[in-house]
């Protein structure tokens, strides 16, 4: 037995209150509760509610209803942050006041790009709104103007016609169904030239009584006499319709009846007819602007678009009264003034016009301008532009043009000089007042425009230019100082902006101001945990797109001070270089980066390529000594150093490097090098030896399989070529050259039977291979089984869809030359972009002799895959048939920098051991030689 008691002899639980569940209420005892306590005393109760409701701030008026509203859900209990409801009162000490400061410089912290983003979106929303408004705010004038209309005039308005009524028939017109002519109007139309002289049963003359059919009065129907009748109404309306004025016929361009003067005027008038049909019925727009300028006379706009309409229907004359009109109307209007200018500007009358714009509108500087440039006599233009300053002496537009007219630059200069006295805000004039002062005067001028606008980076980058001018850009940072007073100032121009200054800057030749723009303000605005390196890569890549080098050379180098390290930085930095630098500032930025990056084999590679293809073989040797140490037994740099000295027919001593890199740096890329090596000098046993060695070390290795069944095939030993190549399939079966190889050998021994096998169990082992599929759909081809050869290429398309190589095979060897271009054009939509079928495209233009676009669509090859080098083959040879000299040395050019080194007839003929040697452009033109 157990010392656990049933369930209804344990004790209750706490605060257990019996029948709860059903509704039962519990009761306490002053034992529950505790020794009694005596309450707060009445006058208490009232100090602590009239304390509450000052803190509410609820009067004596509101206490009856704050009590009413005492026991409601009231909001304020509902927010948690709300601390006026129920939980004021509380305490707040030094270390809220502390919490809520830092939560606050928290969320200002966490704000701040938003804040920069808003401010973004705004400024692009504004400009979007200023540039398209909404049109309510087109005729916000329209609007405001309405209030000065008088009861009168609201009387006077005309009435609109009904519009309803001449939509709905326009509606009902178009709905109008068109039936074709009956047989008996064409019948009628063929008879109508004719004289009849038969006879109907009836006696009625001009009846038919021959056809081929029997017509719904009885009459037989002769169709083939009907579409004669077609075609004759047909030619006879055509006959009418090419009739001119004159009588004669202008179809195929055999009129005479042209007037050779009135010929552009006749044109004119053409194109005004095709105006009215787009613009609509220009009687219907002439009434409407009529009913505008009438209803509201005192708007310019109104005025100005009837004598448009009026301009634009040939009546000039008309035009130039209707604006006439509008400028008595509205005599304050410039825009009035300025149309009515120019409709007479060939007019004697246009300085007239000009004369009493000005007296209605003395300050206005259009007018003045327009005025001035009416006069043809320069002294009379600086007379009209002096009087026009004389009333606006504070406009830069007319100083501007005041300076502009003076021949002298002493008079220009003195102008200036006043000019930057009345309007000392004006930047440009300030710039022109130093570029015509003498460098010591300028200095004192940028001085002086500096106080007077300390908010403007146009004068520091001139000051900056100035000092370079004189020489002292080195000793006087002047574009440091300005970014700290421009900061000050919070004027500071955004990272972009300061990117165009420096690239302005480059374009006026000075390069030492662009720099320093760079240096000091490349870095504003960006943090460290933004991308900068991407940011800045991206920055001087747009500067090379423009053209602007030594832009983007600064910002590169500045990039490089801040990241150092960056293997990408220096790459890009030395490709700059290589491109559009001379040799010896890349080598410079060569040896910079391999100071900075001592581990990257990539650019010790780099520089010492560069050294050997400028003919220095010892500093060559020399950077690759450098490297070793920084890198030793580094594969990559033991095979330059091979590279090196084989390309210099040092044969020995490469030898010698390969048997210390094969010891030091035991790769199969190594002992793979090393059999090329002996392969090339024609020591055929030597390198069998080798390759035989390194199988035993790597034979998991394809290209070496490659090797060992080539140099048996060198030697005429065909069966062990073939088991090496068996062999390799079954230690490497995912290598798709492996097994094109062998199917290739079993095809040349004459065993097709067996090469179609083999590529069968390579399509098995390596699935879906575009490769694969081709070679198969080429054996049936070459065998001559070409219903075969479709058949596969058919279901080779279904496992490969997009591939570029069996759609070019196809259309090149399995379709007839009429569906080639179909196929192609049916190939480039399953296609998204593929450089071998680009190069099948260019191949039909160029055998349709179409040649622009033959080289269009190589040229698209290239940009796609430059590492490609049939494409550039199929390019040459297309060159050396229609193409110039210049051309093809650009596309040579072009390729040995370039270095393509893939492509299926290009790699088999750069991997002969016969052509080790050559260079790309030997190299180009063998595989041109050998394409068909």
């Amino acid at each position: 037995m157990t010392g656990r008691r049933d369930f209804l002899s344990q004790p209750a639980p706490e605060n257990y209150v019996a029948g709860l569940g059903r509704g039962a209420t519990g009761f306490t005892t002053r034992s529950d509760l505790g020794p009694a306590k005596e309450g707060p005393s009445e006058d208490q109760m009232k100090e602590m509610l009239a304390k509450r409701a000052a803190q509410l701030g609820l009067d004596g008026k509101d206490k009856d209803k704050a009590k009413e509203d005492d026991g409601a859900d009231d909001e304020r209990y509902q927010d948690p942050d709300n601390e006026v409801g129920l939980f004021a009162g509380g305490v707040y000490d030094k270390e809220d006041e502390e919490a809520d400061k830092i939560w606050e410089w928290v969320d200002e912290r966490m704000d701040r790009r938003k804040r920069q983003r808003e401010a973004r979106e705004q400024a692009e929303r504004e400009e979007y709104e200023r540039n398209n408004p909404k049109i309510q705010q087109q005729f916000t004038d329209l609007k405001r103007a309405l209030a000065t209309v008088s009861d009168d005039d609201w009387a006077n308005l005309p009435e609109v016609g009904d519009l309803t009524g001449k939509n709905r028939r326009s509606k009902q017109a178009l709905r109008q169904r068109f039936y074709a002519v009956p047989d008996s109007v064409l019948a009628a139309a063929r008879d109508a030239g004719e004289m009849s002289t038969t006879v109907t049963d009836d006696g009625a003359p001009g009846s038919a009584s021959t056809g081929a059919g029997d017509g719904a009065d009885g009459t037989m129907t002769n169709f083939a006499k009907i579409g004669a009748a077609r075609d004759k109404v047909l030619k006879s309306r055509l006959e009418a319709a090419s009739q001119t004025a004159g009588g004669e016929s202008t179809i195929g361009g055999s009129s005479t009846s042209i007037d050779p003067q009135g010929y552009i005027t006749s044109l004119n008038k053409m194109q005004m007819t095709e105006g009215q049909a787009q613009v609509g019925d220009i009687n219907r727009v002439r009434e409407l602007l009529q009913s505008v300028v009438k209803t509201n006379p005192n708007n310019a706009l109104g005025w100005i678009a009837a004598a448009r309409l009026e301009e634009l229907a040939g009546k000039i004359v008309s035009a130039r009264k209707t604006i006439d009109q509008g400028c008595m109307r509205c005599p304050k209007s410039e825009d009035a003034w300025l149309e009515n200018i120019r409709l007479n500007h060939e007019s004697p009358n246009a300085k007239v016009i000009a004369r009493r714009a000005i007296e209605a509108n003395g300050r206005s500087v259009r007018l003045w301008v327009e005025a001035m440039r009416l006069e043809t006599i320069p002294s009379n233009k600086k007379r009209v532009i002096r009087q026009a300053l004389d009333h606006i002496p504070e406009s830069e537009a007319l100083w501007k043009e005041a300076v502009n007219l003076e021949e002298d630059p002493a008079d220009a200069r003195l102008m200036l000089a006043k000019a930057t006295e009345l309007i000392p805000l004006s930047v440009d004039l300030w710039l022109a007042l130093a570029r015509l002062e003498t460098p010591e005067n300028a200095q004192k001028v940028l001085n002086k425009a500096r106080k007077a606008c300390p908010t403007s980076h146009e004068i520091w980058i001139a000051a900056a230019r100035l000092q370079e001018q004189l020489g002292q850009a080195q000793k006087v940072n002047v574009m440091k100082r300005a970014v700290q007073v421009l900061v000050k100032e919070s004027a500071m121009p955004k990272r972009e902006e300061w990117i165009a200054e420096a690239e302005k800057c480059e374009e006026d030749g000075a390069i030492v101001t662009c720099e320093n723009i760079i240096r000091e303000t490349l870095g504003w605005g960006l943090d460290e945990d933004d991308d900068r390196k991407d940011t800045w890569q991206e920055d001087a890549r747009g500067s090379i797109n423009r053209g602007r080098y030594e832009t983007a050379r600064a910002i590169y180098a500045y990039a490089l001070r801040v990241f150092v390290n960056s293997k990408t930085l220096w790459t890009a930095a030395a490709d700059l270089e290589r491109n559009h630098g001379t040799r010896e500032t890349l080598w410079q930025v060569l040896e910079k980066a391999v100071e900075a990056c001592p581990r990257s084999e990539e650019l010790w590679m780099t520089l010492a390529k560069e050294k050997w293809q400028a003919k220095d073989v010892d500093g060559a040797r020399l950077v690759l000594k450098r490297a070793f140490n920084h890198n030793p037994n580094n594969e990559d740099i033991w095979l330059s150093a091979v590279k090196l000295e084989s390309e210099n027919d040092n044969e020995e001593q490469a030898r010698q490097l390969l048997e210390v890199a094969r010891d030091k740096a035991p790769t199969d890329r190594v002992w793979m090098k090393s059999v090329v090596f002996e392969r090339v000098l024609g020591n055929t046993e030597t390198a069998l030896d080798l390759c035989l060695q390194a199988l035993q070390l790597f034979p998991a290795s394809p290209k070496l399989w490659m090797l060992k069944g080539q140099i048996y095939e060198d030697l005429g030993k065909i069966p062990q070529a073939r088991d090496a190549y068996a062999t390799g399939v079954k230690a490497v079966p995912k290598s798709v050259p492996l097994w094109l190889l062998y199917a290739r050998l079993e095809e040349q021994a004459g065993l097709t039977v067996k090469a179609r096998s083999v590529l069968d169990r390579a399509r098995l082992a390596v699935p879906k291979n575009a490769e694969l599929w081709c070679e198969s759909v080429r054996l049936e081809r070459r065998a001559g089984n070409l219903p075969q050869a479709k058949s596969l290429m058919a279901k080779a398309q279904q496992e490969v869809p997009k591939s570029g190589l069996l759609w070019s095979e196809q259309i090149w060897h399995l379709e007839p030359r009429t569906q080639r271009k179909p196929r192609s054009l049916e190939a480039i939509k399953k296609v998204d972009s593929d450089a071998e079928l680009f190069v099948a495209v260019a191949r039909i233009f160029w055998g349709d002799r179409k040649l622009d676009k033959a080289q269009s669509w190589f040229e698209k090859a290239l940009v796609l895959d430059s590492d490609r080098g049939d494409s550039w083959a199929w390019y040459y040879k297309f060159l050396e048939q229609h193409g110039t000299a210049e051309k093809r040395g650009e596309v040579v050019s072009k390729c040995v920098a370039s270095e393509p080194k893939h492509g299926e007839i290009w790699q088999r003929i750069a991997k002969k051991p016969a052509n080790a040697r050559k260079s790309v452009e030997e190299v180009l033109k063998l595989v041109a030689a050998e394409l068909e």
